[in-house]
Formats: structure tokens, sequence, C-alpha cells
């Protein structure tokens, strides 16, 4: 029986599968779509569709620089355990590889092409989730890119819990690139300087700090100034130049790039799971539920 790419769309959306899984599949089973989801769970393929419900917030974060080019990316699992299985490792790996080949522009795009093996990136995962028991994800990457005369600053935190990738402009001190994206790890700053601050953020602080100065009973013709100085304190909070630099607590962030003859064009920092909700689990309650059944 010929098997068209409808059987193999349908098999895939009932079982979560990859495209050549169910190709292979269908094939094997004659174009019988019910042996072929019992084929596929039998392979333990399909058991990719069941964990799509599940909450994926631990993983890994990983930078790696090539040349001219690099990439930093996060790959989440549902538990730390698996973020350190080193098939899951190896996935990472192979995903960022990927990803400075042939340079995609968005999760969805990456997911559909192929990678040397001839397995689409979707496939690939699917294939980790197989074998390791976890729903994973491509969550989100950053590719960057310089010229000969800057540097990377790759940098990778508690075994990937954090990584941050930043570009010196100016300089070819990978080290002095590495120390600035270490700082960075540590300080969470937000922008480079004040200037990619917008003025929406920069009112609302204002209004925010107006308030509370006058909520603290100070004088109205003082209020202003104090403003002034307490959004200068914000901006070393959120901004990486104006930060005190972690290495060094007598000079800024600012001040040790210029040291350099540099500039900080641009940083990346991912920290695992961040921004995901995470499900609480009760673990006494869950225990109770397993006694009554």
């Amino acid at each position: 029986m010929a098997i068209t790419a409808q059987m193999v769309k349908e098999l895939r959306e009932k079982t979560g599968a990859g495209m050549l899984d169910c190709k292979k599949a269908l094939t094997e089973t004659d174009g019988d779509m019910d042996k072929a989801i019992d084929f596929l769970r039998e392979k333990g393929i399909a058991s990719a569709a069941k964990k799509g419900d599940r909450i994926a917030a631990e993983g890994l974060t990983y930078v790696v620089t090539e040349g001219n080019d690099a990439v930093i990316l996060e790959v989440n699992s549902e538990t730390d355990f698996v973020a350190k299985n080193e098939a899951f490792q190896a996935l990472v790996k192979e995903l960022a590889a990927h990803l400075l080949s042939k340079k995609p522009a968005t999760v969805e795009e990456a997911s559909a092409q192929t990678m040397e093996n001839g397995a689409t990136v979707a496939d690939r995962i699917n294939a980790a989730i197989a074998k390791i028991g976890e729903k994973l994800t491509l969550r989100r990457f950053t590719i960057s890119s310089k010229t000969d005369n800057d540097a990377f600053g790759a940098y990778i935190h508690m075994g990937g819990r954090i990584s941050v990738l930043s570009v010196l402009e100016g300089t070819t001190d990978a080290d002095a690139a590495k120390d600035v994206s270490m700082h960075i790890a540590a300080l969470k700053p937000k922008y480079v300087s004040r200037d990619q601050v917008s003025q929406e953020e920069v009112e609302h602080e204002r209004q925010v700090l107006t308030q509370q100065a006058l909520n603290e009973g100070k004088p109205a013709k003082i209020v202003e100034k104090m403003v002034e100085g307490r959004l200068g304190k914000y901006f070393e909070d959120v901004c990486v130049l104006d930060q005190t630099f972690v290495k060094n607590p007598d000079q800024k962030v600012r001040q040790f790039v210029e040291s350099k003859g540099a500039t900080v064009r641009e940083f990346v920092r991912y920290e695992v799971g961040e921004g995901i909700e995470k499900r609480e689990d009760n673990f006494a309650e869950e225990v109770m539920n397993q006694i009554k059944k």
C-alpha cells in the first residue's frame, strides 16, 4: 500500500512521533493506522505525545563559539536529574552545533530543519524524549556574529544553570570579554547602557520614586533632587556599564571595558527556567492519593 503524506501527518498528530518514525511504522504495517500506533508504542516512540502537557522547567543553557559566530541556547527537561544525563547533554551540544551551522531565525524554523543525521530537529528531540522518558524542549536561542577585531565572552555557570554570551567591540581580548560575562551572570543586568532603557520605563520609575519620597515625608522642594539620585541607583541595578565590577569593586564595568579600548556591544543572559511557571507538587498529598486507590 502506498504511504501518503497525509497518513504520515495523521499518525504524527496521534502519537507525537517523528516524521521518519511514522513513515517507517506505516510501511511496516502496510498502512494500518492502529497497527502503526501499536508499532510506535512498542518501540517506545509514541510515549513522547503523552508528555506534551508536562512542565519542562529544568534543563541546561549552553554557549558555543566558532570563529566569528556564536550561539547561546536553552533546552528544557522536566527534572534536574535528566539535565545531568549524558544523553541529554549530548542532545544540547548537537542542537548547538546545528543552530550555529544553519542559523535559523526562530525555534519553529529550527525544528523543521534537517540535521546531519538526516532527521529533523523536531524528530531528534522526539527520539531523545522516547529514550530519556521526559518532556524535552528547545526553548530559545540567540545567534551572534562579530568581526576579527571583536571578542566573544562565553561563560557557563553552575554546569549550565546560567550562561552568558557577550560581544566586546574594539578588542580581541577574550579573557576580558569572559570577565564581563561572568559579571553579567552574577549581577543580572537587563541592559548594556542607559540609552537602551525606554523612556516609558524611566518615567515609570521616576513616578514610583517620587511617590516613595513624598510618602517618606520629604519636602517637595528637595524631592526632585532625591529622585534623580535614586534614579541613578536604578540605572546601576539594570545597566551593566553602570554597575560596580565584581572583580574590582574600585571601578565600574564601563571603566574596565574602556581600559581595554573596548565597548560592550551586546549581551545575552539565559537562566534555566526563568519565566516558566513551575508546578508545585505536594508530595504528601500525592502519597495519600496513591494510598486511597
